[in-house]
């Protein structure tokens, strides 16, 4: 087995389950202990593997609104406004773009007055120049990760 294929073999199987122990991803993947170990910590220094996190069902905890915000905004102030929106904690995800909008956040809220209260927070802001927010109705898929090519 190459070096990159053990990575990807080992990767798919932290996928599987991040709690997995060394020696059951050694036995897994028919290598030693060790072995695994360096691996993970190679895998760790690359910054492939960035953390190990629960994934966790927000609409199990009472956050049933998810929002889709999309801002323009002046492009000097774009890394303003992506740092406070990275910083805010019910942000799931942050992403400047490239089409209409200059921004995309995706937010997590209890309900739709919590969703609109912290959206209008956002919108004094006057380098914030336009805003399109969509409620999701649906999560058909979402977190999704998926499993290398080996």
């Amino acid at each position: 087995m190459t070096y990159e294929n053990l990575d990807r073999k080992l990767v798919n199987a932290l996928l599987r389950d991040g709690r997995a122990s060394l020696r059951s991803l050694a036995e897994e993947l028919d290598v030693s202990v060790t072995t695994v170990s360096n691996h993970i910590s190679d895998l760790e220094e690359q910054g492939i593997i960035d953390g190990y996190t629960p994934v966790v069902d927000y609409g199990e905890l009472g956050y049933d609104v998810t929002a889709i915000i999309q801002l323009k905004c002046e492009g000097s102030a774009l890394t303003d406004i992506t740092d406070r929106l990275r910083e805010h904690k019910q942000m799931t995800s942050v992403y400047e773009v490239t089409g209409d909008h200059d921004i995309i956040a995706i937010g997590k809220f209890t309900d739709t007055d919590h969703m609109n209260e912290q959206i209008k927070e956002l919108l004094v802001d006057p380098d914030i120049k336009e805003s399109n927010t969509s409620v999701v109705l649906n999560a058909v898929v979402e977190n999704q990760q998926f499993e290398l090519d080996v």
